[in-house]
């Protein structure tokens, strides 16, 4: 009898689907190369889950998982996942979770205009899950308990109230928690959280404390073929490492007064 293959889900992390003309993030990726991604994944036979889907299914829930899966997750909440990466995602006939700083909804002023709640709303009725990204979007392992919890739970309430519906899961801003984050996120009912790690995802990752992949302007095609087939690259074993010695850094940091504000996630 052959064993059963260990489970290995890439969960890739985007932010701005918008040109360098748009954005100069670094995060950002432009339509055209999220246009040439999205169809090396259709191409390849890939079948995108959302992510609270992946995080159920790891959990012991029903369902099981399709060839090749692969979530799309994006963060913060930009008004160019409507115009740009949902319209993609829908020619694809893909799916994905969008979490969504709630506090930042329908603020039009500054370089960067965000989704609305009528966005939202429609995002969620094309079949993308919304997921929460916290209100203002802090380092929530620097913030006192009490901060947490209302970061947490305003954010929860918001998109339940605006959309009602309920929002079960959460990604942390620059991927950063801690037990007492992730034990105020279980209080509040959250059912999972996502991370960062630049790590495949696989049945010994935690509910609370799933990784994903940062994919980047910078992300050639060849090293977004690999990262997605569970091929170490230089820039992902470069981002492992960045992100956990900046955790360290960051604890040191925020122990003599604060910590630096890292890349946003």
């Amino acid at each position: 009898m052959t064993a059963a293959a260990p489970l290995r889900v890439p969960v890739l992390m985007y932010h701005e689907i918008a040109d360098i003309t748009a954005t100069p993030s670094r995060l950002a990726v432009s339509p055209g190369v999220f246009a040439d991604q999205l169809a090396y994944l259709r191409d390849a036979g890939f079948n995108t889950i959302t992510a609270g889907k992946l995080a159920a299914i790891l959990a012991g829930g029903p369902g099981e998982l399709p060839e090749r899966p692969v979530v799309l997750t994006f963060d913060d909440g930009y008004e160019d996942f409507y115009s740009q990466g949902l319209p993609l995602l829908k020619q694809n006939d893909f799916t994905g979770t969008i979490f969504v700083t709630s506090g930042g909804v329908g603020i039009e002023g500054g370089e960067k205009r965000m989704l609305n709640w009528r966005e939202v709303a429609e995002v969620d009725q094309a079949g993308i899950e919304i997921g929460a990204h916290t209100c203002k979007h802090p380092q929530l392992d620097q913030l006192p308990e009490k901060l947490i919890r209302e970061e947490l739970s305003v954010s929860k309430n918001l998109l339940e109230d605006h959309l009602g519906l309920e929002v079960p899961g959460l990604a942390y801003p620059f991927g950063y928690s801690n037990p007492k984050v992730r034990q105020v996120a279980r209080e509040l009912g959250y059912v999972y959280g996502y991370a960062v790690g630049n790590a495949l995802t696989t049945s010994a990752a935690g509910e609370f404390t799933l990784p994903r992949l940062t994919v980047r302007r910078s992300t050639t095609m060849d090293e977004f073929r690999k990262m997605v087939n569970g091929k170490d690259t230089l820039t992902v074993r470069r981002d492992r490492f960045l992100t956990k010695g900046f955790s360290v850094v960051r604890r040191a940091r925020s122990a003599m007064g604060g910590a630096r504000q890292p890349e946003r996630y």
